[in-house]
């Protein structure tokens, strides 16, 4: 369920919760209007040239032998996520939670041969809307019988009818492995990395601006382990992951093309011997 309607029914929806947590509303306004202005201003964004075989670079990356087939499981994964979604008359893919997405395909096969290929013990995620992506990893944690997955997510703040769909193909069976902490990553994340590091993979897919993603780029690189990998969502709407690179060459980037060729989303990867 896309936050469609006409305009008069966002504002009124909108309107009601501002009266039901005004503090909430008050504070996600800036970061929204930026992350908004950030997406329509063209000039200024990082020009990436999308690296098309990026799934076999990225197992070049990780010294894991190519082709390599995510097999049936991640398939069959995803079919159940959609079916899930379906039930429930909720979509799959961009504009069906809020005017935000679920991380797509191609974003989920790189977080799965991640963690099959890497086997993280420490997991960090932030936005998990309906849980796609969350799910997807926690399933590839299950099939190593290894590791903990700890999402951070603020659940979109201008139509409290959504918060119920937060984490909402996120099974039963998955739960075990699964922390959801609700709340702002800039007070969340640094006393979480703290407290788990260190992190194995992060996964970057809330707040989309320049100082948000770099943000929190720079807190979990202080604590990710040699072979560390971030996965980051829509990186060619700002130049948060483009400052990155250039700070930390200890870090090797892929530019990844979403799956529906209409976004980018980035991959770094920590050199084993730094």
């Amino acid at each position: 369920m896309a936050w469609s309607g006409t305009r008069l029914e966002k504002m009124a929806r909108l309107a009601r919760t501002f009266a039901v947590d005004p503090v909430r509303v008050s504070r996600a306004l800036p970061g929204e209007a930026q992350q908004w202005y950030q997406w329509h201003r063209r000039r200024g964004r990082p020009r990436f040239v999308a690296d098309q075989a990026w799934d076999e670079h990225l197992h070049d990356l990780l010294g894991q032998p190519w082709p390599c087939s995510p097999g049936p499981r991640l398939d069959n994964v995803l079919a159940n996520i959609g079916d899930l979604l379906e039930a429930q008359g909720w979509g799959f893919g961009r504009d069906t939670y809020a005017w935000y997405a679920d991380g797509d395909r191609s974003f989920c096969r790189a977080a799965w041969c991640v963690v099959l290929h890497t086997r993280p013990e420490v997991v960090v995620e932030t936005g998990v809307a309906h849980g796609v992506t969350s799910r997807v990893v926690l399933e590839a944690l299950a099939h190593n019988q290894l590791g903990h997955l700890w999402s951070i997510d603020l659940p979109f703040p201008f139509d409290h009818r959504l918060h119920k769909e937060t984490g909402l193909v996120v099974t039963d069976a998955c739960r075990p492995r699964w922390s959801y902490l609700e709340g702002a990553s800039k007070q969340r994340l640094p006393p979480l990395v703290a407290e788990v590091r260190p992190v194995g993979l992060f996964i970057h897919d809330s707040l989309h601006t320049t100082e948000n993603t770099l943000f929190e780029m720079e807190q979990v690189a202080a604590a990710m382990s040699p072979g560390g990998v971030m996965l980051v969502d829509d990186i060619d709407s700002h130049a948060g992951f483009a400052i990155f690179a250039q700070r930390h060459p200890e870090y090797r980037a892929l530019y990844c093309p979403s799956a529906d060729r209409t976004g980018l989303f980035g991959l770094a990867v920590k050199r084993a011997t730094s």
